[in-house]
């Protein structure tokens, strides 16, 4: 039984050499994307795996230790140098067949290796997290978890310009995704998270009568509390101190920089990438494409054994 697909990601990236190097020949996965393009790949990297092309998830023999890839044709000429039409094409393709499948219930969630947002949406203010969203139609509600087992982040806005996040920090916006965060942290994660929420501005703005903490971020959270482990808004250069971490499950900040800097800081890529909200689990290695390290061979799988590991338990 198939338990839940990777995504083979964008073609010129490190994608296949750390799907080579991971777990996922020992996992009950499927790779969704293009047989040719890994199989070259692996040949250029002098990697050696056993991987079998196959056309649809039943083909799968019971405790394989083979990668077994759903192949997802593409173009190409040279192995790494795969044209942007052609890459943006694919990728999508990649992500709807496994969006599909996991609708079918022939699989249970899905691991996307990185992609290039470049690329692939013409909307350069989406990634996989809003994609998928919109497809399963749930957008705007659907939450950023960077997972790690001592704390994890949400920034409540993702992709977007710095200069645009006061226009998306309105009451209806945050309560949607702090509910999010609450259910699917008790769904999948068995616990009820101590949640810490963060101002918008540098010292919560002194809480002045025309802030964003006033206005929005203080009457929402004195709304939640009724139903949920809660607080803030905290200053956000003080709350990332060691004593302050012991106090929360999640910290949630207002836009992507805010806790994702620190949070690397503290953790390096020690953490997978989870969308909450959705009608199956979507994870992602906490790294991207690493375009200066193509056919080097020195790519840690790391973030990715994480993400097997952990769709693997969440899963069950």
């Amino acid at each position: 039984m198939i338990s839940f697909g990777i995504v083979l990601g964008e073609p010129n990236s490190i994608n296949s050499e750390i799907l080579a190097k991971s777990n996922a020949s020992k996992s009950s996965s499927i790779i969704i994307g293009s047989y040719e393009l890994l199989k070259s790949q692996l040949k250029i990297l002098k990697i050696k795996r056993k991987i079998r092309k196959i056309k649809k998830t039943e083909d799968i023999k019971k405790n394989d230790k083979v990668i077994n890839v759903l192949d997802i044709p593409l173009k190409f000429k040279k192995p790494f140098n795969v044209s942007r039409k052609e890459s943006s094409k694919y990728v999508k393709k990649c992500l709807l067949v496994s969006h599909s499948l996991c609708l079918q219930k022939k699989i249970k969630g899905i691991i996307n290796c990185p992609i290039n947002k470049k690329n692939l949406f013409k909307n350069k203010n989406q990634g996989v997290t809003e994609f998928l969203a919109k497809k399963n139609k749930v957008f705007n509600s659907e939450v950023m978890v960077i997972y790690n087992k001592n704390l994890s982040v949400v920034p409540i806005t993702t992709h977007i310009k710095l200069k645009n996040v006061s226009k998306f920090i309105k009451k209806d916006f945050l309560s949607k995704k702090l509910i999010t965060l609450n259910k699917f942290f008790i769904k999948y994660l068995k616990k009820t998270p101590k949640i810490g929420v963060l101002g918008l501005n540098p010292h919560n703005l002194e809480l002045k009568k025309n802030s964003e903490e006033i206005k929005v971020i203080i009457p929402t959270i004195k709304l939640l509390k009724k139903s949920m482990k809660v607080s803030g808004p905290y200053p956000s250069d003080t709350v990332f101190l060691k004593d302050n971490l012991k106090k929360f499950d999640v910290i949630v900040g207002m836009y992507h920089d805010q806790v994702l800097s620190p949070f690397k800081a503290l953790y390096g890529f020690d953490a997978v990438n989870i969308t909450f909200g959705l009608p199956y689990i979507r994870m992602s290695p906490d790294h991207g494409i690493a375009e200066d390290k193509i056919k080097l061979n020195v790519s840690n799988p790391q973030s990715l054994n994480k993400c097997i590991d952990m769709i693997t338990k969440l899963i069950k």
